[in-house]
């Protein structure tokens, strides 16, 4: 039997060094040309009469861009590089869960779906349109519960329209 010496253990790390260079994030969507982006308060079409949801929705997604991309906010939309425009297309809370015995809601659910369309204004093109569901659960008759389920379903909605404007995958 022979023994292995370190020889391969330094082979094996010089190897995993060299190939970690090989892989890039050159799939991001968004063109260089584009710098500043504009988006207008979100629209409500879903009904749901909540005070505050366009706002709050807006807001989170402007901030994660001002947070996490390169991209600079532009309040007004003509001169912006970029405009997102959005519409809260549906908000549902409803039962998820029922009781065995009872037959009533243990656990609701709170869906959202928000379309959002991305407009190169540069180059007069559209980057994409596209419809992000965002879903939380909390326990039946919890306030508090609900309107933290409330903000984890925008989280998500906006969290998978954020990747989606500046990443290709």
């Amino acid at each position: 039997m022979r023994k292995t010496t370190g020889t391969h253990g330094l082979l094996v790390c010089l190897l995993c060094v060299l190939l970690h260079g090989c892989y890039s994030f050159s799939g991001a969507s968004l063109p260089p040309h584009l710098q500043t982006v504009a988006v207008p308060l979100f629209d409500d079409s879903s009904q749901a009469g909540i005070a505050g949801f366009r706002e709050t929705v807006t807001r989170s997604l402007s901030g994660k861009l001002e947070a996490e991309s390169s991209l600079s906010l532009e309040p007004d939309p003509a001169r912006a590089d970029a405009v997102l425009k959005g519409v809260i297309v549906s908000y549902t809370d409803e039962p998820s869960q029922l009781g065995g015995s009872t037959e009533r809601a243990v656990t609701n659910r709170i869906t959202m779906v928000i379309k959002a369309v991305f407009e190169d204004r540069v180059k007069k093109t559209g980057l994409f349109t596209q419809s992000f569901v965002g879903f939380a659960d909390y326990t039946s008759g919890n306030y508090d519960a609900q309107q933290s389920a409330i903000q984890s379903a925008i989280d998500m909605a906006v969290e998978d329209l954020f990747n989606r404007m500046i990443s290709n995958w």
